[in-house]
């Protein structure tokens, strides 16, 4: 399998490094969005991305001038699939919007394009038969700002093909990841099976006012040496991702403090649109977070 025209569907968070990550490797890419007006918004971010490849991975001038014009737009979900050997969907993390959106996927893509879902916490047998080619459907998650945690998590399910489970892989690392294999389903692969319990744990101490957020996170810097704690790790992977996640499973479990979670996240940040990195702030301010200044873990 020879992938060389790939569709990226979300220009959110993920997608729109994943389409940049892919299009900078010399890979055809068009970007899909609901309208317009979102794409707009997806190209003003390719212009911070590459200053981001220039300044982390000394990117030429050279190279970001053959990546945009790798890059293609397309709001329209039949043109921008219409020759697609690969699409990567990044539509948001709820299971209704992705079903919604396979289900018209499979009437707009061809017979030999491939699908995969980098859906962060749902598992791909959730919507195999919805897409109409349960043996071609993998999921192909990516770790966010993917240029330089460039981890690429391949996870099929009980049916999909093994020639496609190999190609996902060859692919990952074909856009500079390093390939990680999951031979077992697993509900949030294996960054997220270690991460989400970190952040929710974390969360369950603000909201149960133990401590408040940067003593967590000075807490587990000072103790492990990681560069950042839950919270600022939660800037960066997005509050509205945190968000809908902790709504699923308040849904499904009735736990009055995932609910409580759920309430706070909303007030706080996403009614004040105050969504993390992306935003400029989330529980700190950027481009320059309290966490990173020299005097923050005295």
């Amino acid at each position: 399998m020879n992938f060389k025209n790939v569709t990226i569907a979300g220009s959110g968070v993920l997608g729109y490094q994943i389409a940049f990550q892919t299009a900078f490797h010399g890979f055809n890419v068009t970007v899909y969005d609901i309208n317009d007006k979102v794409l707009d918004k997806a190209k003003a971010k390719f212009e911070l991305m590459s200053e981001a490849f220039k300044r982390d991975l000394g990117a030429t001038q050279e190279q970001l001038d053959a990546t945009f014009k790798n890059l293609h737009y397309n709001s329209d979900l039949k043109e921008a699939v219409k020759d697609a050997d690969l699409v990567i969907e990044a539509v948001p993390e709820n299971p209704q919007i992705k079903l919604d959106f396979y289900q018209k996927l499979a009437k707009a893509a061809p017979e030999k394009t491939i699908f995969a879902t980098n859906s962060s916490t749902l598992l791909p047998s959730q919507f195999a038969d919805t897409t109409g080619r349960p043996e071609k459907f993998a999921a192909l998650h990516f770790a966010n700002t993917i240029w330089i945690n460039n981890t690429a998590e391949i996870m099929g399910h009980a049916d999909t093909d093994r020639a496609v489970f190999d190609a996902l892989v060859d692919f990952a690392k074909a856009i500079g990841m390093v390939a990680l294999p999951l031979y077992k389903e697993q509900p949030g692969y294996i960054l997220n099976s270690l991460l989400v319990p970190l952040l929710s744990a974390a969360t369950n101490l603000l909201v149960n006012d133990v401590a408040d957020f940067e003593t967590i996170d000075k807490t587990w810097m000072v103790a492990t040496g990681a560069p950042m704690g839950p919270f600022g790790i939660l800037d960066v992977v997005g509050i509205t991702t945190a968000y809908n996640i902790n709504q699923m499973q308040a849904e499904k479990t009735q736990d009055p403090l995932k609910i409580k979670t759920v309430e706070y996240l909303k007030e706080q940040f996403i009614d004040k649109n105050k969504l993390g990195v992306a935003t400029g702030e989330g529980f700190y301010k950027y481009p320059n977070p309290a966490y990173k200044e020299k005097n923050f873990l005295k």
